[in-house]
């Protein structure tokens, strides 16, 4: 049982190495929101992988602390949890926001994880010590550059190469990364930028032999997914369209993807992300991690997430030094990528790193505290 006594939030503001651009945006600096619960002497920390704007979901930074301070913290009070999933009976009534949600949901994992002094991987039954390691590439000035880039990543060892489509930028950029690269693990991400009035244009890109061709439609769509997915060979994999495991069930049903991409953020926290898990293994349907430029905190947890053994494909869990530099990393150790293009879980309790809360102050723009 975990007695909880305090509660911590704070929003914070990194740079990024370099801007990176999808088919919504570009982005330089990266705000997330910081928690940490502390219970008998422990303390978990969890990270709310929110945006500035509303561009890949509706919640922000700031919509999101206005959800945990004002409503999924005050639910908390004088609670006692034997386990996480004990969080969702209290946050019953607050619809939507799973950002919020998933954020204090991952610091009450890396607590109870701690107070059984077993590792957060374990805790959500990882069977994994070393997990699959792709990585994203945004959109790019021009081809030669994406081509750059691609070579280097390869170098590094990232064993699949995922590139953020958008019209204009999609047919003429796979050509020239299958004419230099024709054998490696190819994926296309659209961030939602095309309609079903573009489906004989994304059936071209069945020529490049693609690992999946991520979200390519609507951001709240199913059906005209299921259309779509009926024309093409490549394989369709939801992202933005799978809010829970309600929303995996229904595209599963519908035949709207034949791959799942679970961010244990976009669904509301690692309980969810788990049932989603558990929902695609039962019916032989891969998934796999995806990333939101998340801090060290972030991206530890991610790696427990997928140590689960449904994941089978590679996930978007990039080495540290992929986003940020090391003076700004908020955890220690850093994360590296094996010769093996993997990324080893680390192998202390709960998420298995120390946060270097000296940085993450100078990090933090602001701070509230809860006495519970």
């Amino acid at each position: 049982m975990m007695k909880l006594s305090q509660i911590s939030l704070r929003e914070i503001e990194l740079l990024l190495l370099r801007p990176f651009e999808t088919s919504f945006g570009r982005e330089q600096r990266r705000r997330a929101l910081i928690i940490s619960v502390e219970a008998e002497g422990l303390r978990g920390w969890g990270e709310c992988v929110a945006g500035s704007d509303p561009w890949y979901s509706y919640e922000t930074t700031r919509t999101a602390w206005h959800i945990i301070a004002d409503y999924l913290i005050p639910a908390l009070q004088g609670v006692s949890l034997e386990h996480p999933d004990e969080a969702w009976a209290r946050w019953r009534r607050v619809r939507g926001h799973p950002m919020a949600k998933a954020g204090l949901e991952q610091a009450l994992w890396d607590l109870y994880a701690k107070s059984h002094r077993i590792s957060l991987s374990q805790a959500l039954g990882g069977d994994k010590t070393q997990v699959e390691s792709g990585i994203s590439i945004g959109i790019q000035s021009d081809i030669p550059t994406t081509l750059k880039l691609i070579e280097r990543s390869l170098s590094q060892g990232y064993r699949r190469i995922k590139l953020k489509i958008r019209p204009g930028w999609d047919i003429q950029l796979l050509e020239a990364v299958r004419a230099d690269f024709s054998k490696i693990r190819l994926t296309a991400d659209a961030n939602a930028a095309y309609t079903l009035a573009d489906a004989a244009r994304l059936e071209e890109l069945d020529r490049f032999d693609l690992l999946m061709l991520e979200q390519p439609l609507g951001y709240d769509d199913l059906l005209d997914h299921a259309d779509l997915q009926r024309r093409l060979k490549t394989p369709i994999c939801l992202d933005e369209s799978i809010k829970g495991p309600a929303d995996a069930r229904r595209a599963l049903e519908l035949g709207s993807c034949r791959i799942i991409n679970i961010k244990s953020g976009r669904v509301g926290g690692l309980s969810q992300a788990k049932a989603i898990h558990d929902l695609c293994r039962a019916q032989n349907i891969p998934v796999w991690c995806g990333g939101m430029l998340e801090t060290g905190i972030g991206r530890a947890h991610n790696l427990a997430l997928a140590s689960l053994p449904g994941f089978s494909l590679p996930n978007d869990i990039s080495a540290s030094a992929r986003y940020y530099s090391p003076e700004l990393e908020l955890v220690e150790p850093r994360f590296e990528l094996n010769a093996n293009g993997t990324i080893s879980l680390p192998d202390g309790l709960g998420l298995g790193v120390r946060v270097l809360e000296e940085r993450l102050e100078r990090a933090t723009l602001k701070r509230q505290d809860w006495q519970l």
